[in-house]
């Protein structure tokens, strides 16, 4: 796409240009990131989480209709600007599941799902681009898409984020601890939708706040849906467990920590860390493509540093692979991950990949001293030690993360500074990597940007060193204490109301400290109720 915009003389600086439109997009997300994880903390995840998909399909319909460099560098830029959903939706999980026991199949989750879209993203774009070119007699020349060859398949992903967006407002419901007990319009909806058509029924909940809207929290526990599976859970597991609610409704009486206390030295180390993991992952998924589309050298390499040449490949055969590497992706996030960190514990998973990662970035360049016949073998070696890295690293340090927080109430924070943090370090490094693979060819060096990558990795690597297990068994206070009574009811109700100050007038102040008073009195009774049949327990 880059190249159809006839702005570029230079081949060799394909590179800085495709890195550059990934940076826009990262740099972006980083000037917003702290703010989106703000928001969710005060007005819910919800929110947030379908804002993020209706800025990344206005993104795409602007990049559809790029003619120019400028323009395609402003869509991404909205793009990122409008998109704060990594952050929140790492607070969401940790929100759903707090059980240690449960966290790696449960943010073994979200990059399953990126994987699946990994697979289909490359298989669309490579299908769908320049449809009147690859296919006169479904699209004839010399209509819309003949002007703009890339738009068709951003105009599927619009499509397809449409349904997402309408799907999140219907039926996503909210995990914040507190605000997830306000009555939401768009899931009343959709359960009278569900229930007109007859797909399910309305389950009764235990009691009901304003306007019919049953609360997640008071759900029976034999009436809760799971995260995960029936099959896949533990008896009495649940998205929304009770158990975990008495915790819930006393974090909810807490005030957040001040800003500077929620940033301890596990969560500072954590956000570091992840900075690195992305600038050199990323730069491997910006290099990589321009790798194998780099011509082969005219002549076999010679000398063990100063060679050039890539593998020629088509775009077409690099979606082919970047499609497989999906696939692959996918099946290692399903089978392996779970099991391994539950194994070996997040922290040495974690640690393991940080120094297993600058093996795939030292060799990847000598993949062209292979012979012809095995090149390919080569290259998905290389994708098999990236892929497995990635999927238990980037949900091991979500993990490690959520298990640092001094606070669930300011988890939303720290997850906003931490993809802001990984943000940046995506916005400057596919540009950093991208002119030094340029300068790189200049100097007959086609490795260099390889080399640093991993050498990059090597830092991130020493650097997890550092964090030692006791930094990630955080214990809280409010969760931990056994003590709720009627001044904390009180200050729950007020502090929702003063979060939400103006919006829903008086008759939403009272609405809101019934839901939290009542949800309060519940969790008393249920704990109470644990207490004593713990000690009858330990008497029998």
């Amino acid at each position: 796409m880059i190249a159809s915009f006839g702005e570029i003389t230079d081949p060799n600086e394909i590179a800085i240009y495709a890195g550059l439109v990934t940076s826009v997009f990262a740099f972006s997300e980083f000037t917003t990131g702290v703010m989106w994880g703000r928001i969710s903390d005060k007005y819910g995840r919800k929110p947030v989480l379908i804002m993020g998909l209706i800025g990344t399909m206005l993104s795409m319909l602007i990049f559809g209709f790029a003619k120019s460099l400028p323009v395609a560098l402003l869509a991404r830029a909205v793009g990122g600007a409008l998109n704060g959903n990594i952050g929140v939706i790492q607070t969401t999980v940790a929100e759903l599941v707090t059980e240690k026991e449960h966290q790696p199949r449960a943010y073994a989750v979200m990059p399953l799902v990126w994987c699946i879209g990994s697979i289909a993203g490359p298989i669309l774009g490579g299908l769908l681009t320049e449809p009147t070119t690859n296919y006169p007699s479904i699209f004839p020349p010399g209509g819309i898409l003949s002007v703009y060859p890339f738009l068709l398949p951003n105009l599927v992903s619009a499509s397809i984020l449409v349904v997402g967006i309408t799907i999140g407002i219907l039926f996503l419901e909210e995990t914040h601890e507190v605000l997830r007990e306000k009555p939401d319009v768009g899931i009343i909806a959709g359960r009278k939708l569900v229930a007109f058509f007859k797909w399910g029924e309305i389950r009764d909940s235990k009691y009901e706040g304003p306007n019919g809207y049953s609360s997640l929290s008071s759900s029976p526990s034999n009436e809760s849906q799971g995260l995960l599976g029936e099959n896949d859970l533990d008896e009495g597991y649940e998205t929304f467990a009770p158990v975990n609610l008495v915790g819930s409704t006393r974090m909810a009486s807490k005030k957040p920590p001040p800003a500077i206390k929620a940033f301890t030295a596990p969560v500072i180390h954590l956000i570091i860390s992840y900075g690195i993991l992305a600038y050199h992952t990323m730069g491997f998924e910006q290099l990589f493509p321009v790798f194998l589309f780099t011509p082969r050298a005219d002549e076999p390499p010679h000398h063990l540093f100063k060679f050039v040449g890539g593998f020629g490949l088509t775009a077409h055969e690099i979606g082919t692979i970047l499609a497989i590497q999906g696939v692959i992706a996918v099946t290692a996030q399903f089978l392996f991950f779970p099991p391994i960190v539950q194994y070996f514990g997040s922290l040495n998973v974690y640690r393991f990949c940080m120094f297993t990662y600058p093996i795939g970035y030292i060799i990847i360049p000598y993949l062209d001293f292979l012979p012809k016949a095995y090149s390919m073998a080569g290259v998905y070696f290389v994708i098999v030690i990236k892929i497995l890295m990635s999927v238990h690293s980037y949900p091991c340090n979500a993990i490690l993360l959520a298990n640092a927080s001094p606070s669930f109430l300011v988890l939303g924070a720290i997850n906003g500074v931490a993809a802001s943090t990984a943000s940046i370090f995506r916005a400057f490094g596919p540009t950093i990597t991208g002119i030094i693979y340029a300068k790189g060819l200049d100097l007959g060096m086609v490795g260099l940007a390889w080399w640093v990558n991993g050498g990059v990795c090597i830092l991130g690597g020493l650097q997890a060193l550092w964090m030692t297990a006791n930094m990630f068994d955080v214990q809280h206070p409010e969760v931990e204490s056994g003590e709720i009574d009627e001044e904390t009811v009180d200050q729950i109700a007020t502090e929702v109301q003063i979060a939400h100050a103006g919006v829903g007038g008086t008759e939403g102040f009272v609405d809101e400290y019934q839901i939290v008073r009542k949800a309060a009195e519940d969790e008393i009774e249920h704990h109470q109720q644990e207490l004593a049949t713990s000690y009858r327990t330990s008497r029998s």
